[in-house]
This record gives structure tokens, sequence and C-alpha cells, in this order.
């Protein structure tokens, strides 16, 4: 399968203006790693719960890594794919990858077999890196039953207790940089690799469809991201970021790896939530800036005791992943008083959108989700791709340096979503006032935001319809105060079969290879759905119907 280049995307003259403007670099995520290498060599860069590595580790070890790799068949253009927890290998396996020119596919950890095995069908993965027995799952097993009808040829296990039969330990990959190889030698066997405006990563984002978008960046779309992001916080080389989120996705990848990687700064890795923890590694590692989805933030704020934690070092945390209350970020702003707490409104497609700056007003992050970063346009469109005025509610779109070049495999959807003049349609609702500054009201979507994630209902529904005891099924979000929405079902019987219990839909879908979170938490089942006189099923009369339910405390399975 052939991949956009970029000219597919952008025109020479898109290309040469952002160059000019300092938003595109002639720098790979390699040429980061080397230049910092020279610089300050000894610094840690990336810290986990268990494990350091500075910029001479992370150098010499993807060096390494890539060899070992080029030697295994790996070559510029292969996709390759990472599903690990957030662990420093990541930023190893990262960076050889780009030295390679081998495109990244992360997965996050959570994905089970049935998300992964569309993923790698999808992008094409030649190769997997993952890891054995993790949370109870066998990450490892999995790839490997997922090779039948799948171009996937390897699979390496990081941190394995035991590599399976079949399976190659991660261990066993770089190949040593002396007697004769060394870096020199490695770096001209491993060839002149990719440049920053070739393929370097496809993020799978959640979208309208059962199935997820594979979002194709090249290192430059990313980086500009986190360039200007950079600027919004005025970053330096004295920050330490605190990464909560995956570093398997669009979140985790721009803020916690390159980032604080091209300020020459450093990154601490926190692979599994919890707010108490959480504090606690912000105060041993001097962290100073975090990006998240909202509930983060308000996990954090309902245990810190200020008699106990310290977050003293923290500037900015910036909440993202959904529409952010007003009274959140006066509660929040009130606990930690020297600390900013910023909005952002972001997207796998094109990195950041609008957000707020420590140089905004800070009531901004109480009445918005910020502007568009300098150099960037965003407007509000109606269904024919035309501006609405000021203060009108419409579909947010974004056109700049950060664009993905295409949904890989889909030249339709890719297509579809852009303007005429080239705005990218989000499928989010919001609204802009005349200072530019965007409120998201909603979204077109149909989606749950669960603590950050975006759960495609359509992939839950599909996966239920096949159920034999499943009549009618309509999935929706419901409130839920710390992780924003969970994800309830109304399912009608099939006629002589009796009601599901929620067990029974949990036990199936997770039997089918859902990922546990986008499970439904809550059941209603019903006698039928409320429709539109053509037939479409009223999901706002659902969510409003769960809302109202919630108000009152009813339990989580209802029969109606």
């Amino acid at each position: 399968m052939a991949l956009a280049t970029v000219r597919d995307r952008y025109g020479d003259e898109e290309i040469v203006r952002y160059y000019e403007q300092g938003l595109w670099q002639d720098q790979t995520l390699f040429d980061a790693v080397r230049d910092q290498y020279a610089q300050q060599p000894d610094k840690v860069f990336g810290t986990d719960s268990t494990t350091s590595i500075t910029y001479r580790e992370l150098h010499d070890r993807a060096l390494a890594l890539a060899l070992g790799l080029v030697r295994r068949g790996v070559t510029q253009g292969d996709r390759v794919a990472v599903q690990i927890p957030s662990w420093t290998e990541f930023f190893v396996i990262s960076a050889a990858l780009a030295r390679i020119g081998a495109v990244i596919v992360p997965i996050m950890p959570i994905y089970r077999r049935d998300e992964v095995g569309y993923i790698l069908a999808a992008a094409g993965v030649k190769v997997a890196f993952t890891t054995d027995t993790y949370r109870g799952f066998d990450h490892a097993q999995m790839f490997l039953d997922l090779r039948v009808g799948t171009d996937l040829r390897e699979v390496i296990v990081v941190r394995g207790e035991t590599v399976p039969s079949g399976a190659t330990s991660f261990g066993d990959i770089p190949v040593a940089l002396e007697d004769g190889d060394g870096p020199s030698a490695a770096e001209q066997e491993i060839g002149s690799g990719a440049g920053p405006d070739d393929s370097f990563v496809i993020v799978f984002s959640s979208g309208t469809t059962s199935r997820p978008k594979g979002c194709l960046h090249t290192f430059n779309t990313m980086a500009c991201g986190a360039r200007l992001l950079g600027k919004g916080w005025a970053y330096t080389s004295d920050d330490v970021q605190f990464g909560p989120s995956p570093v398997t996705h669009t979140t985790g990848l721009v803020t916690s790896f390159i980032l604080p990687l091209i300020h020459g700064a450093a990154s601490h890795l926190m692979e599994q939530w919890e707010p108490r923890e959480g504090l606690e590694r912000i105060a041993k590692f001097g962290c100073t800036g975090c990006v998240s989805a909202t509930t983060f933030l308000q996990m954090v704020l309902n245990v810190y005791d200020p008699a106990v934690h310290d977050a003293s070092t923290m500037r900015f945390w910036t909440s993202a992943g959904a529409p952010i209350p007003a009274s959140f970020v006066r509660n929040a702003r009130a606990a930690f008083p020297d600390m900013q707490v910023l909005s952002l409104y972001g997207r796998t497609e094109n990195i950041t959108t609008t957000m707020c700056t420590l140089e905004d007003d800070p009531e901004r992050s109480v009445t918005s989700d910020g502007s568009a970063l300098p150099l960037q346009e965003v407007r509000i469109v109606d269904l024919d791709g035309l501006e609405v005025p000021r203060g009108g509610e419409g579909d947010i779109a974004y056109r700049g340096a950060m664009n993905c070049l295409e949904y890989i495999g889909q030249p339709q959807e890719t297509a579809a979503n852009y303007t005429a003049d080239g705005f990218h349609r989000s499928g989010d609702l919001g609204t802009m006032d005349e200072d530019g500054y965007v409120r998201v009201t909603g979204r077109l979507k149909d989606i749950v935001i669960r603590g950050g994630l975006n759960i495609s209902v359509r992939q839950v529904e599909d996966l239920l319809t096949a159920h034999k005891a499943v009549g009618e099924i309509a999935v929706v979000g419901m409130p839920d105060e710390r992780m924003g929405e969970k994800v309830c079902a109304y399912l009608v019987p099939s006629s002589g079969h009796a009601a599901l219990t929620l067990d029974e839909v949990r036990d199936y879908l997770l039997g089918e290879g859902l990922a546990i979170q986008k499970v439904p938490e809550r059941l209603e089942v019903v006698e039928s759905l409320p429709t539109t006189a053509t037939g479409k099923i009223q999901k706002h009369v659902l969510r409003a119907d769960i809302a109202r339910k919630l108000a009152g405390s009813e339990p989580a399975e209802v029969t109606v």
C-alpha cells in the first residue's frame, strides 16, 4: 500500500513558507536525538517508574537497535507497530525506527485483538514491539496469533520475563557498536534514512465509523505542534514534562517525547495512572508541565493535600480531550495558585487546533478552549464549508502546517473532510468570538469521550448487533463526574431470547477482543428505541434519559 507524500497534501508555496517561518525544519527525530547527544550527552532525558536514560544512552541504544533491525530486514517505509506501556524503551524504539526511516505505528496498551488486528492489517505492519503479560493480558501471544492473515512477520518482546515460542527478545536485537561496528560504521550500514517530510508515524484515531482512521504524519507535521506548543508554554531545557497520557498516542508522543526532546528538556513517563502516586512522581522528579485529559487533573484535585503533597515545581497543566467546565478551571487554580491551568483542543489529525497560552488572560481558559496557534488558521464552518458569522455554531475547521497527509487507505474519507479552500473539518461543533477564541460546544461525530479516550459507539454497536440475543442496540455517552463520560447501552432483546445482563454484555464484548474501557458500564433494557419518522434512532432522547436517571441515582442495570 502506497502512502501519501507531503506534496499530496501541501503545495510547493506552502512548503516553502512553512520552512521560512520555522514551522518546519530540516531535522528528523533522530537528528534531534543526535543534536542533544552532542550538546548534553550525560543529561537524563527520560525516566519511568524503574528506569532512566540519558541523551547519550538514547543515541547509542537507538543506533544499535536500528542496526540490528536493518540486519533483520527492516527498511525505510516498513510499518512497525509499538504497543508497550509508557516505558523509556519507547524512546529508543521510536528513535531507532526514525533513523531507519521505518514508519512508527503506535498502539495504546488498552487495545485488544479486535482493534489491534484491524490496525495491523490496515497499516500493513511487518514488525511489532510489545510486552508479554501486562496487567493480566498476554500481549505477545495476541500478536503471534494475529500473524495469520496479516503481513506481520516478527514479534519483539520488551521487558518480557518469558518470551513465547515464535517471538524474539528485545535484548537480542541491538548490535554492539564496537569491534568494527562503531557509530560511524553503523550509520553507513543503516543508510541515509528518511527526511523530515517523509512518512514518520501512523496514529489511529477514533471517528464516526466503526473502525479507527490511520492518520499519516511526517516528522515536521508533528514536530510543528511541539514547536508551537513550546512557545505557548515558554518551554526551556530546564523543564521536566510529566506524562500520565499513553506515549503510544498523540498527546503522549508529542508532549512527552518530541516536545522535551527538541527543547533539550526531560520527560517522566507514568505507565499506570494513580493520582496520589502521580503527585509523588511530580515531587520526586521536579516536573514542571503536563498535558492530559481533564479527568487526570480532576482526580489529582480530589486527593491533593497541601500538607502531604508538593506540586510547587509545576508551571502549567493543560487539560484537553473534552470541553472543560469553567468551574473545574477555577477549582484547579484555587488548589494550585502557582500553576497555570490552561485549556487545549487538539486532534490526532492536526495535533493542536486551539490552545490558551501562558500569555493569555487566565480567564480565557475559563471561557474558551483557546485560539489558533501562531501562523495557523481556524474557522467555524457550515455544512457547505463556508465560514459562519462570529458567535455562530458550526464545524471547527483547521488549516496549517500540522495537518496529517491522509487517512491511510481511505482517499474518499480524506477528501470529504476538507473544504474547498483546504480547511480540515473536525466534526466537532464550536463557536468563535470576535477575538478568535473557540469554545467546543458539542460534536457531530457519534463518539463517547471517556477520560480523554475517543470511543466509536458504532464499533460497540456493531459487535453487539452480531449477538443473537440482541434485537436492537444503541450506545450513548452518559455523564460521569470523574471520567467525563462512560458508555451506556440501550438494548432491545431479540424475539425469543431473554434480555442479556450487564455482565453477559461485558463478557461477550471482551471475548470479541474489545478494549475494556469501551465496554458499556450501564445497561438499559427497553421494549423499543425512540426513532424519527425516517427510522433514525434519536440518541439525544437516550442521552437525556440516562442523564435524568443518573441524577436520580438509579442502578446500573435497568429493565424498562
